[in-house]
């Protein structure tokens, strides 16, 4: 079982062993989740493409044009 200590100012390190199984490295971000039985800890960072499918695609392609008329409709655009 891995163990840490909690600093002075409340901040663990992760054991190398947890960081890996739970595929961390320097910069993300971690969960904490409140249980019945205690927390869990899991990984917040997620991959970008996990999004994909998400939303339906478009009935039709929009083209540089329309979307050029409907920024100049808001007029947001010159």
């Amino acid at each position: 079982m891995a163990t840490a200590t909690i600093t002075s100012k409340g901040q663990i390190t992760l054991p190398k062993a947890v960081r890996t199984k739970l595929g961390l490295e320097a910069g993300h971000r971690v969960e904490f989740i409140e249980t019945d039985a205690g927390f869990l800890v899991k990984p917040a960072t997620r991959d970008i493409r996990l999004l994909k499918g998400i939303l339906p695609k478009p009935r039709r392609a929009v083209t540089i044009e329309d979307m050029n008329k409907s920024l100049a409709r808001m007029g947001r655009w010159r």
